[in-house]
C-alpha cells in the first residue's frame, strides 16, 4: 500500500494529526494531542497508527523532564517537485542571495521553462 492509498483510510482525527505533524515538520508526542485536543492516550494511538503505516517516524526522547516521542514526517512523504526544474534543484533554497543574473540562476529557469513545453 503506498502512502497515499493509506492516507485515504485514516479517520479524521488520524488525518488532522498527520497534517499537524507534517505543517509543525515535527511535535513532541506530549504537545500533539494537547494541539488536536483529544486525550494522551488517543494521541499515542493516533501517532502509533501513523507511524506503522511509515507516515512518520517516532522517536523516543525526553522533554520537559519526561519521557515521550518527536514525531516528524516520513522523509519519503517530502516533495521537492516545486523545487525541481529538470534535475536541478532551485539556487533559491541556499542561505546565500541569489543573483537574478546568475549562470545558476539562469539554467535553472532556463530548464523551468523548457518543462512547461
Amino acid at each position: 500500500m503506498s502512502a497515499s492509498e493509506a492516507e485515504q483510510d485514516l479517520s479524521s482525527d488520524e488525518r488532522a494529526g498527520l497534517e499537524l505533524i507534517r505543517e509543525s515538520g515535527g511535535i513532541h508526542q506530549s504537545d500533539f494531542w494537547k494541539e488536536l485536543d483529544i486525550s494522551s492516550r488517543k494521541g499515542s494511538r493516533i501517532a502509533e497508527v501513523l507511524e506503522s503505516l511509515g507516515l512518520i517516524k517516532r522517536t523516543e526522547t525526553v522533554y520537559n523532564g519526561h519521557t515521550t516521542y518527536y514525531l516528524e514526517p516520513a522523509a519519503r512523504d517530502l516533495d521537492f517537485s516545486m523545487l525541481m526544474a529538470g534535475d536541478m534543484l532551485s539556487p533559491l533554497i541556499g542561505e546565500e542571495e541569489i543573483n537574478a543574473n546568475s549562470n545558476a540562476f539562469s539554467q535553472w529557469l532556463m530548464n523551468l521553462a523548457y518543462e512547461e513545453y
